[in-house]
């Protein structure tokens, strides 16, 4: 029986010039108690379509029913929780969920009220936190308030718009975990907007891809049994093929920009990187191409009023010229630090970090680095931006030259439109797009990123992750990419290294990525050997989930070999 129904709807904010089309001829049914998610990109106009199931918009066109009849409003049947947590922070944890139980239930008895706040509290895993006020909570707790406060209202449809976005990785997949054991105890409808295939996946019953235009895409039936525990899921062979079959949709549906070739990059050489006199060269050794990049016995350690703290020990890793790494691990286990350091944006307190055979000291634009947030200056434009750095690194070259040099690698990030666009005036994955323009364009010996995309959805992350490896493969450049993503760094990476929990951090296992480049994402999920690295990198994350020593080994794809030890030549 359906509970939720769409009739030809359409909605549009605006009018006459400036009227723009979000939602066109939406039909979509929604069963008594189905999981149902709808996934797509930014902008495609999935938060407009939950706010028309919540009454808190109406269509322009056509007609949304609950129960046969139009909602005209928000409803105590219809729970929503936002992806912000919206809690009250002079109250308790157990305050902020009896507000809306007195709010929705102004008759029920005292102690029945009680029980309520006290059932869902539970449910949620914050007994134990009951009494703590919102400033006293991480991030994930506080959205588990929030999910407890929509389930006090005893809805009938629960309507989830992108609950666990702003979440690490870790607490996003506990928290998903979450909601389907409630949903299966409580027995509700709910319809989750998400831009997470693997998080889709796991919790649906069905999924429907909506379109860039603001169309429905292809519906895809999830016939997988529950539970669906994530591990097990990289042995699914149906999880394998739902995960490619879905990537590939989205992916055809718009998310595959390839930027135009256009100009052809001039030859003229960054300062760092010219030939040096012969004297010099010959004292500092010649060039090398083998352990281009040396991290030894490195330490970072901070003062305390309760004594020096190691937040890094014991740091051994050599790179070869045009090696790319993907450095990964919980929150807290120095993965930025170590970066930071190698960019000489954080003292080193005790080691040795040797680029082309000199030791790092002090920031230079020898090492770029693109960090979450682009760190555009505002008031220029995107040209200008990448200009800032390019004018100081090319004194040799004609300002003809550096201009195309500019131009090259906005136009190689799918910019050449936009390069004269104030960077107020773009979205975040375009800013993003100049952060990397910007920092090729310094020609760098060694690309640091921090990860670069971790403030974008899903699959503006997807589309930044082909653009970064397109111009990487023009480059080679020595690179070192932080991420929490798996996927993300067996995608970019020749090498995975995971880190071990902070404080003393350091290297727990090295995974060698043997698979062919140029990669896309489409190419990789057929590997044969790709899950088999996955699960590999999974595994060592899943050991250290709870501060744990890995108790066992990996699988490692046949062929290859996984290192252990701290150091890789």
């Amino acid at each position: 029986m359906s509970i939720l129904k769409f009739e030809n709807v359409s909605k549009s904010f605006g009018e006459g010039t400036a009227k723009t089309d979000v939602l066109k001829d939406i039909n979509l049914t929604v069963e008594d108690g189905e999981f149902l998610v709808l996934l797509g990109f930014s902008g495609t106009g999935k938060t407009t379509l939950i706010n028309l199931m919540a009454g808190l918009e109406f269509p322009s066109s056509g007609s949304v029913t609950f129960k046969g009849a139009p909602i005209a409003g928000p409803g105590r049947e219809r729970g929503v929780i936002f992806q912000n947590y919206s809690l009250m922070p002079w109250l308790t944890v157990a305050g902020n969920v009896r507000l809306a139980v007195d709010t929705v239930f102004p008759k029920m008895k005292t102690t029945e009220k009680d029980a309520l706040v006290d059932k869902y509290v539970k449910m949620v895993g914050l007994s134990h936190a009951a009494a703590r006020r919102p400033a006293e909570l991480s991030g994930g707790m506080r959205q588990r308030v929030n999910v407890a406060r929509a389930l006090a209202m005893s809805p009938e449809l629960l309507l989830l718009d992108e609950p666990l976005s702003a979440l690490d990785a870790l607490t996003r997949a506990n928290l998903a975990d979450e909601i389907e054991h409630i949903w299966e105890a409580d027995k509700k409808t709910c319809v989750l907007i998400t831009n997470d295939v693997d998080e889709a996946i796991v919790l649906a019953d069905r999924i429907v891809a909506l379109n860039p235009d603001g169309t429905l895409g292809k519906e895809f039936r999830v016939a997988i049994p529950r539970p669906r525990e994530r591990g097990e899921m990289n042995h699914d062979e149906e999880f394998k093929r739902l995960r490619g079959e879905v990537t590939k949709y989205l992916m055809d549906a718009g998310i595959e920009a390839k930027a135009a070739e256009t100009r052809e990059l001039p030859n003229v050489t960054a300062i760092h990187n010219e030939t040096v006199p012969a004297a010099l060269k010959e004292a500092r050794g010649s060039s090398r191409i083998d352990k281009y990049l040396e991290f030894s016995q490195l330490h970072k350690i901070y003062p305390t009023p309760k004594g020096p703290l190691t937040v890094v020990e014991d740091f051994n890793l050599k790179l070869d010229k045009g090696e790319f790494i993907s450095l990964i691990g919980h929150s807290g286990c120095g993965k930025s630090t170590v970066l930071t350091m190698a960019a000489g944006l954080n003292e080193i307190s005790k080691g040795v970090i040797n680029l082309d055979g000199r030791g790092v000291v002090g920031a230079d634009p020898e090492r770029a680095v693109v960090f979450q947030s682009p760190s555009l200056f505002p008031w220029l434009t995107a040209k200008e931006n990448v200009s800032v750095g390019v004018e100081k690194v090319y004194p040799r070259a004609s300002r003809a030259e550096r201009q195309d040099i500019v131009e090259y690698y906005l136009e190689r990030v799918g910019l050449g439109d936009s390069m004269d666009k104030a960077a107020a005036d773009l979205s975040n994955g375009m800013k993003q797009r100049v952060g990397i323009a910007r920092a090729f364009a310094l020609s760098p010996k060694l690309l640091l990123l921090d990860e670069p995309f971790g403030m974008l959805d899903s699959l503006t992350r997807w589309e930044l992750q082909e653009v970064l490896m397109e111009v990487w493969s023009r480059t080679k450049v020595t690179a070192i990419c932080v991420t929490h993503d798996v996927d993300e760094a067996i995608l970019l990476a020749d090498r995975v290294v995971m880190m071990t929990n902070g404080p003393q951090a350091t290297i727990g296992r090295i995974v060698n990525v043997d698979l062919p480049r140029p990669r896309t994402r489409k190419a990789l999920l057929e590997h044969p050997d790709y899950y088999l690295y996955r699960e590999q990198v999974l595994n060592f994350l899943e050991e250290y989930e709870h501060g744990a020593k890995p108790r066992s080994a990996a699988p490692t794809p046949a062929g290859h070999k996984a290192d252990d030890s701290k150091e890789a030549a």
